[in-house]
């Protein structure tokens, strides 16, 4: 060690392993659709329709990109709740608790914040549980199919309720809506089934909606304008009403 160095106070800092960017893989559910795409252009480029063949060329690449499946690394810790989606969080607001998901072994009848996450077409719809824990609710309802983006879609349009039960008791609700594009949400999970945090839980084809039901005496811990990412954003943390500002730039 010369003069000018100094011992670092911490130590030596271990590096277990090189993280590498990689291509996301495709789900399984998109799969088809990719490969049916895919046909369509080949038929189009056999039959010498290139001004079809291009176009289709570039559906076939969207529908990939639309269904990839990115790997992500979900923070672990007491009271955190994360991202079910990814997306722009276009409202924060407090609301009753949709009439599926109240009940004394629900989220009850009092007013609570909702953080509202509209995922364009152009993000990932995989969505995640936003804490580890038993599905207890499994609710779908069909409706409308207006634009996402507003209010009273939590109420009218096609959507999917989920509760969880987490250690301690802790439940969060969250809900998959349809939009003016999607017509399908898509379940993995049932009740009964357990998962862990930012498990793969259901998708929803082509743009939509994700509302997460935050428990009483908790604040967001995201701002609007924010960019989520399922499985890896801290939404909130039990317990915690710090609130925090932010601004556009």
């Amino acid at each position: 060690m010369t003069s000018l160095e100094k011992p670092d106070p911490l130590g030596p800092i271990p590096v277990t392993s090189n993280v590498r960017w990689r291509w996301p893989a495709v789900h399984p559910e998109g799969r088809k659709f990719a490969v049916i795409s895919a046909g369509i252009c080949f038929l189009f480029a056999l039959l010498s329709w290139e001004t079809l063949a291009w176009p289709m060329a570039g559906v076939t690449l969207w529908v990939a990109a639309f269904f990839r499946d990115p790997i992500r690394t979900t923070p672990k810790g007491e009271g955190l709740i994360v991202a079910p989606a990814d997306g722009l969080v276009t409202m924060i607001t407090q609301v009753l608790p949709p009439r599926e998901l109240q009940g004394e072994d629900g989220l009850g009848t009092a007013p609570v914040t909702r953080v509202s996450i509209f995922m364009s077409v152009f993000d990932v719809h995989i969505n995640r549980t936003p804490i580890a824990g038993e599905i207890k609710r499994v609710v779908y309802i069909s409706g409308k199919f207006l634009n996402a983006d507003l209010d009273k879609a939590s109420e009218d349009n096609e959507r999917q309720h989920i509760l969880v039960e987490g250690s301690g008791g802790l439940r969060i609700g969250f809900t998959q809506i349809a939009g003016l594009v999607a017509r399908r949400i898509v379940p993995w999970v049932k009740p009964g089934d357990f998962v862990a945090v930012g498990q793969r839980v259901g998708l929803i084809r082509f743009g939509s909606r994700v509302d997460v039901y935050l428990p009483e005496g908790t604040s967001p811990q995201v701002i609007l304008g924010q960019r989520t990412i399922a499985g890896e954003t801290i939404v909130a943390k039990a317990g915690v009403s710090e609130t925090l500002e932010g601004i556009a730039q």
